[in-house]
């Protein structure tokens, strides 16, 4: 039962690592190690296909997620270079930030949440929503467009911050590796390294609120106040650990995610410099 309920809560996020990663955020841990018994339950129960419920709704919005935050951090950085085109780790900071803000409000905040809700339903006794579109629809009509938006305060500081440390700790690494050579190429296994650090920084970072965020997005999310309260009864009723709980299943999906992401980022931006001269 206990990897059961831990189940029901997973966040996909890469189907089957960011569903351990939400499964320890949300719930007890089970008896055996919390990992290994969630895959061997999940798979028992549902199937290998069982390990990628919510992918659907991952993919519909990892599309505009990444546009918006490469093209919000694109347009920051451009406008906060130095004279001679350099960004130093301190505005690197301040674009990420402006990035992972921009990403969460047209984007994250409202999949999220579907995705969440979508997940618990779908891992409950007695499924409503038929597939993932009509679970949209469903939400929209019982809760209205807020539905699609709950926790967005938690949102916002959650993907300001992860973006922000992730810019940072790129820029910083680009920085150092670059030297006294702006024009030093990258290629993409030192690129996909230092996005590996990145990620890791970024889930030793925020953590805690990405915790607080999965919790104000659920089905359970009425039980909270508002994010400060939500923070509160965590910490009074479950203790500091609790802030914490998948950090390591989420340390391994993230740091890959954000290794492939920065270089197909870095690959694609090369090309288009190639394509598109600008002065």
């Amino acid at each position: 039962m206990g990897c059961r309920r831990a189940c029901v809560d997973a966040d996909v996020n890469s189907a089957l690592s960011l569903s351990l990663s939400l499964s320890l955020s949300l719930s007890p841990p089970p008896l055996l190690h919390p990992s290994a018994d969630c895959v061997k339950q999940t798979v028992q129960s549902h199937g290998p296909k069982g390990l990628y419920r919510g992918l659907s709704s991952l993919l519909y919005g990892s599309i505009p997620k990444s546009a918006v935050r490469f093209g919000m951090f694109e347009f920051l950085s451009n406008k906060m270079r130095d004279e001679s085109g350099k960004l130093d780790s301190t505005r690197g900071l301040v674009c990420g930030l402006g990035a992972g803000v921009a990403e969460a409000v047209a984007v994250v905040c409202p999949m999220e949440t579907v995705k969440v809700k979508f997940i618990h339903d779908q891992t409950s006794a007695n499924p409503k929503y038929r597939g993932f579109f009509h679970g949209v629809r469903e939400i929209v009509r019982s809760q209205g467009l807020r539905g699609t938006y709950q926790g967005l305060t938690a949102t916002v500081l959650k993907q300001g911050s992860n973006q922000a440390i992730r810019f940072f700790v790129m820029t910083s690494l680009k920085n150092w590796y670059k030297g006294d050579n702006p024009n030093r190429t990258m290629n993409p296994v030192v690129t996909g390294v230092f996005g590996a650090i990145a990620g890791a920084a970024s889930v030793f970072g925020n953590t805690p609120l990405d915790v607080i965020k999965t919790r104000m997005q659920g089905l359970e999310a009425h039980k909270y106040k508002s994010t400060v309260d939500c923070a509160i009864q965590i910490m009074n009723h479950e203790g500091v650990a609790a802030f914490y709980k998948g950090t390591v299943p989420r340390l391994g999906r993230v740091c890959l995610d954000v290794a492939i992401v920065f270089i197909i980022y870095e690959e694609v931006v090369k090309v288009l410099n190639k394509v598109w001269k600008t002065e």
